[in-house]
Order: C-alpha cells, then structure tokens, then sequence
C-alpha cells in the first residue's frame, strides 16, 4: 500500500503547491478588481459592467484551487467530539467509513461538475466577460462560462485524489501503526523538489 501512497502524497504535495500559488494569484486580482470597480463606482461616477462577474469567476478559482489543501491539512470545520472520545481503534474506523462517505459523495461532485462544465450550460457566454484582441488588431470574444464552471470540476476532483490518499493513510494507521507516513510538505522537502 505504500508502493501507492508514497507517489500519490508526491504528487499530492507538488499540484497543491501550485494551486495554493494560483490560488494567492487569483485573491490578489480579485482585491485589484473589486478596488478597481469601487474607485470606478465611486471616484469617477462611472461604473464598469465587468468588475462583478471577473471577482465572482477569480472567487470560484481561489475556493477551487486552495479546498482541496485544506482538506488534505484538516482544515475543514468539522465536529470531533466523537472520535475524539473513541479510543484509537474505533476513531480511525470511524475516519474511514467518513471519508468513504466523502469520496462518493465527491464522485457525484464530478459527474455533476462534468456535466455543468463540458454540457448545456457551459456553452453560454459570460454576460460581461470578454477578450479584448481588439486592443491588438483582432476580434474579442466573450469568454464562455465552462471557464467558470470549470472551477467545480477541478475542485471535486482534486477532493476525490486528497480524499483517496488520506484513506490511504487512514488504512496504513490501522493495519501498520509504527510505519511511517509521508508528510505532506515535509516529504517533497526528502525527495529533494521543495522551493
């Protein structure tokens, strides 16, 4: 089982670095945005049709891209009265059906992600999003909203990978206590590809 959970934590670590990178990214342009259409709104009396819908889009992004790190650290709020008062055991049992849970209720996540992204409605064009190639001598276009929607598909599927490694770990915690787990940043650290 370790022969999988080394490689997937691997990776885990090193395309979560980069969302978690993306993800600042897409915070700070959405502040520069929001400011950008409070200052139009409210210093130039001339508000922008665009603002709104690139914060809304550039939000949907952050969430997408750092929900997944914060599942894989336990950062999601959760209630652990219970398996905190079960011995060592029964919680890790109790962890497992839970996440069990979760990967199927994420694999639902996915179908409906996929379907939204690449079906019917993804196919619409942003109501105020556009490339303006115009501005070089082209033709802008308005950006469709299976870029948006996108977003949800990326995130449940990165939630599905997490959730798959941390019922890894959960396993490898029941059948082998003493072996030692990867880290999550700590273990790209030993192979040598921290920043």
């Amino acid at each position: 089982m370790m022969l999988v959970l080394r490689p997937l934590a691997w990776v885990n670590t090193h395309i979560l670095r980069l969302c978690r990178r993306l993800g600042a990214l897409a915070l700070a342009l959405m502040v520069i945005v929001i400011l950008t259409q409070v200052f139009c709104r409210y210093v130039l009396n001339n508000a922008l049709a665009w603002p709104d819908e690139a914060a809304r889009f550039l939000m949907l992004w952050l969430v997408g891209l750092m929900a997944p790190s914060a599942m894989r650290w336990g950062g999601f709020v959760a209630i652990d009265t219970l398996p905190n008062m079960l011995s060592r055991v029964p919680g890790l049992v109790l962890n497992l059906v839970l996440l069990c849970f979760s990967f199927a209720v994420l694999m639902i996540a996915v179908q409906h992600g996929q379907a939204h992204t690449f079906g019917f409605g993804g196919n619409f064009d942003s109501s105020s999003l556009r490339v303006p190639l115009e501005w070089v001598g082209g033709e802008g276009f308005k950006i469709k909203l299976r870029y948006m929607y996108g977003s949800l598909l990326f995130c449940a599927v990165m939630l599905s990978v997490v959730t798959v490694e941390l019922i890894l770990r959960t396993i490898m915690a029941l059948i082998s206590p003493e072996t030692e787990l990867p880290d999550t940043d700590e273990f790209a650290m030993a192979m040598g590809a921290a920043d």
